[in-house]
């Protein structure tokens, strides 16, 4: 057993990381070494204000490409002991199941266009009566109206389901079909996120799917986190591979840090920010418009977690530098930040997207204040970071509201490498803050996940000690002046947005 053991330690986990900017193929050991990654861009469509889209086949063939790279590196297919899938959740793919070809456009999360859908179902007293039941709110973030859109707006859509061979699914379902050759599954993180699933139920429910005009008969079976999921098509990597794990990428994340006991809470700052604190087994409630959600299932058996989303954080750096020009890369923001001792009044609310939690008003939009003849590039830059402290201690106070008081923070993400910025939350909030060298926990979750579907560990528990790096941790240096000159600011501007 031993020699049989060593022998599998020798494979590797490939994980599919699956953003909203771009795909990533990463390749791991079992002991969480990276030993290579293959990134390609996707490409983001805005046909409209409010409206934004992906082409699901540039999604398939761009994932592809960067995973046969890291097939070829791991030595062919045979060196790898699993897939794990990991993605951006409320994206909605629809396609045909017997053509395996994508039917729209893909509905991309940050995508608004049913809040007025949204907005009738609470005018007609909905949403208490889904908040019980899935933890949600009625808000276009989440994938179930979107479905609903596609099937009523589409013409192929609506063809497709009513000829029963209508799919609809997030991109982790999108990926495996494709892998497989027609395995239609999701994992139950990402079932979570669509309005249409109970936290206590094991599959999507019929009057949920009636309240949003969903075809039940279009969605995929509801599955574990971990497990044996099928494999790819050997033409695909010149011999098959298992899919061993599928998660939403949030959740990924929150494995990935070692949140697996309830109270452990992590933010993750990426295209968006994303604060998540694990609930165990009890299914979460809020007061205070957050979010309950399943972590991960194992054997049918759900973790929940109480989560807190921002739909806008690193995408305002990248609006600050593709479409003003401001700063020539995203890390020339710690650099301006530090070039001064404060933004000068500047404040910026990144709403450009509408303020998820725990304000949740989808027609909200940005504010730029405080500005005077002394503005510059760095008191815009610094604002910019300024803002993820401020959303961050506003998420802070609702989960404190709902008995989930913080004590510290761990926070991953491509943000996160910005020192000045996990300084400034870290002080702002008044918290340490905790962050792992290996600052992609995303990917990192969802090997934990791929590695014990495949049986290289026995346990999340023992992937967490396997696989995790070192940890750095930022203590508050704040003065209360300070701090409560920033807030004063802060909800000032909130008010205008």
């Amino acid at each position: 057993m031993a020699i049989m053991y060593c022998a599998a330690m020798t494979q590797k986990i490939l994980v599919l990381d699956e953003g909203t900017t771009s795909t990533r193929a990463m390749l791991l050991g079992a002991d969480g070494t990276l030993y290579g990654s293959a990134q390609q861009e996707l490409t983001q469509h805005y046909p409209e204000p409010g409206r934004v889209e992906h082409d699901a086949t540039e999604i398939w063939h761009r994932t592809l490409a960067c995973a046969r790279e890291m097939v070829e590196k791991a030595g062919g297919a045979d060196q790898i002991a699993g897939i794990g899938i990991t993605n951006q959740r409320e994206t909605v793919v629809a396609w045909d199941r017997n053509s395996g070809e994508p039917l729209a456009r893909a509905l991309v999360w940050q995508d608004r266009r049913t809040a007025d859908f949204c907005e009738t179902l609470k005018q007609g007293g909905h949403e208490p009566s889904v908040q019980k039941q899935t933890g949600l709110l009625l808000d276009p973030y989440f994938s179930g109206t979107k479905m609903r859109w596609l099937v009523q707006n589409e013409p192929a859509v609506k063809a497709a389901s009513e000829a029963g061979t209508l799919a609809l699914g997030t991109i982790e379902s999108w990926l495996v079909f494709k892998l497989t050759g027609g395995t239609f599954i999701t994992d139950a993180s990402n079932a979570s996120r669509t309005l249409l699933l109970p936290l206590a139920g094991a599959a999507f429910d019929d009057g949920l799917c009636e309240l949003l005009e969903v075809p039940k008969a279009a969605l995929a079976e509801v599955t574990d986190n971990s497990g044996q999921f099928g494999s790819t098509l050997p033409e695909l990597f010149g011999g098959p591979i298992p899919i061993t794990g599928m998660v939403g990428d949030q959740q990924s994340a929150t494995i990935g840090q070692g949140c697996l006991s309830p109270g452990d809470t992590k933010a993750t700052y990426g295209t968006g920010a994303f604060i998540l604190a694990n609930k165990g087994h009890d299914i979460p409630t809020s007061d205070n418009r957050l979010l309950g959600t399943v972590l991960y299932q194992e054997d049918g058996k759900r973790t929940y977690a109480l989560e807190g989303s921002v739909f806008v954080a690193g995408s305002l750096v990248q609006w600050l530098r593709d479409s003003l020009g401001l700063l020539g890369t995203a890390a020339e923001t710690e650099t301006l930040a530090r070039s001064i001792k404060n933004s000068g009044g500047v404040v910026i609310i990144p709403a450009m997207s509408g303020l998820g939690a725990p304000h949740w008003q989808p027609e909200a939009r940005g504010v730029l204040a405080g500005l005077s003849f002394a503005t510059g590039r760095a008191q815009i830059a610094r604002a910019a970071l300024e803002a993820m402290a401020h959303q961050t201690y506003d998420l802070a106070r609702a989960f404190a509201a709902d008995g989930a008081q913080w004590t510290s923070l761990k926070i991953d993400g491509g943000m996160s490498a910005n020192d000045w910025m996990a300084e400034d939350i870290a002080g702002l909030l008044n918290l340490p803050v905790e962050r792992p060298e290996f600052v992609e926990t995303t990917a990192l979750g969802a090997a934990m996940l791929a590695a014990k579907g495949a049986g290289l560990v026995p346990s999340l528990d023992e992937a967490n000690r396997t696989m995790r790096g070192a940890i750095g941790t930022f203590e508050p240096v704040m003065e209360e002046a300070a701090r409560e000159a920033r807030l004063a600011a802060w909800q000032k501007a909130l008010a205008a947005a």
